[in-house]
C-alpha cells in the first residue's frame, strides 16, 4: 500500500520544485525515482521555469539542483527505447528529443541571468551536459561526472558540445572515449565545476555564493553574460572590437554611472537595472 501511495505522490507533484529567496531562485529536479532523467516532460518543465525566471525581475540568479543520489542520468533510455516500435524505428522521435535537449542547453546559455548548477550526486551523459551548460557549478565532494554513452554504443555527441567548451580537448576526449566516471576533484581540474563543498555545508555556501552575484546590477550581469558567450566564438581581433563596443554601451547605462559614483563616494550602489 505504501509503495502505491508513494508512486501516486511522485506522479502528481511537479517535476520541478522552486523557491525564491533574496533574489536567488532554486529550481530542483524532483524525479529521483527516475534518476531525474531528461525525459521530454522534464525538459519541457525545466524550460518553462527558465522562461519564467528570465522575465521575472525578482529573480537575479538561478540555482539548479536535484533530489536524490543522481543529479541527472541524462536522457530517459526507456523513453528512447519505446520509440523503436514506431514505423521509422524512432527517427522522428529521436530528432525531436535531441533538438529539444539542444534548445534547452542553449536556453541556459542565452538566459539573461546567471545559472549555477548545484551537484549533489551523479551527473551522467546529458546530465553532465546540463552541468557544463550552466554558467557556474558547485558540487559536493562525493559528486561524480561522466559521459558513458560509448559503453552502450552511443557516443555522447551532444554532451560533447558543452563538455568540450569547459574542459580541454584531451580532457574532454578522455571522458568521451573511456566513458569512465571522474570525481569532483578531477572535474574541477578539468574545468567542469568551480568549487567543491562538503555536503553538510553545501546549502549555506551555495546560497551565500549566489547572493553575492545577485547583489550586482542585473543589467550588468545580463550584458556581461551575453558578451562572454558571444566573444568566445569570435577571432581575437573581432572579439576585442565587439567587447569594446559592449563596454561603451555599458558605460552609458545608469547602473554603470551609479556604480562608479558609489565607488568614488565610498557608499553602496543602488541599482535600477537601467
Amino acid at each position: 500500500m505504501q509503495k502505491t501511495e508513494d508512486t501516486a505522490a511522485a506522479e502528481t507533484r511537479p517535476l520541478i520544485g522552486k523557491l525564491l529567496h533574496n533574489g536567488v531562485l532554486r529550481l530542483v529536479l524532483q524525479q529521483p525515482e527516475k534518476m531525474n532523467a531528461l525525459s521530454r516532460a522534464m525538459m519541457t518543465a525545466l524550460s518553462a521555469e527558465l522562461e519564467l525566471a528570465a522575465i521575472d525581475p525578482a529573480v537575479r540568479v538561478i540555482l539548479l539542483g536535484a533530489e536524490g543520489k543522481v543529479f541527472c542520468a541524462g536522457h530517459d533510455l526507456k523513453e528512447l527505447t519505446a520509440a523503436r516500435a514506431e514505423a521509422d524505428r524512432g527517427r522522428a522521435t529521436y530528432e525531436a528529443i535531441m533538438r529539444q535537449c539542444s534548445d534547452l542547453m542553449q536556453q541556459i546559455v542565452r538566459l539573461p541571468k546567471p545559472v549555477i548548477a548545484v551537484v549533489t550526486g551523479v551527473a551522467t551523459a546529458a546530465g553532465c551536459q546540463l552541468v557544463a551548460s550552466c554558467d557556474l557549478a558547485i558540487a559536493t565532494d562525493t559528486a561524480t561526472f561522466c559521459t558513458p554513452g560509448v559503453n552502450i554504443g552511443l557516443f555522447c555527441s551532444t554532451p560533447m558540445v558543452a563538455v568540450s567548451r569547459n574542459a580541454s580537448p584531451k580532457q574532454a576526449m578522455e571522458m568521451l572515449l573511456t566513458g569512465e566516471s571522474i570525481d569532483a576533484s578531477t572535474a574541477k581540474s578539468f574545468g567542469l565545476i568551480n568549487r567543491i563543498v562538503p555536503g553538510d555545508y553545501l546549502e549555506q555556501v551555495v546560497q551565500k555564493y549566489a547572493e553575492v552575484i545577485a547583489s550586482k546590477s542585473p543589467l550588468t550581469l545580463k550584458i556581461g553574460k551575453e558578451a562572454f558567450y558571444r566573444q568566445l566564438e569570435m577571432p581575437l581581433g573581432e572579439a576585442y572590437d565587439y567587447a569594446a563596443s559592449v563596454m561603451v554601451e555599458n558605460m552609458m547605462a545608469r547602473d554603470a554611472e551609479e556604480g562608479i559614483n558609489a565607488f568614488l563616494q565610498k557608499r553602496k550602489p543602488e541599482w535600477t537595472g537601467e
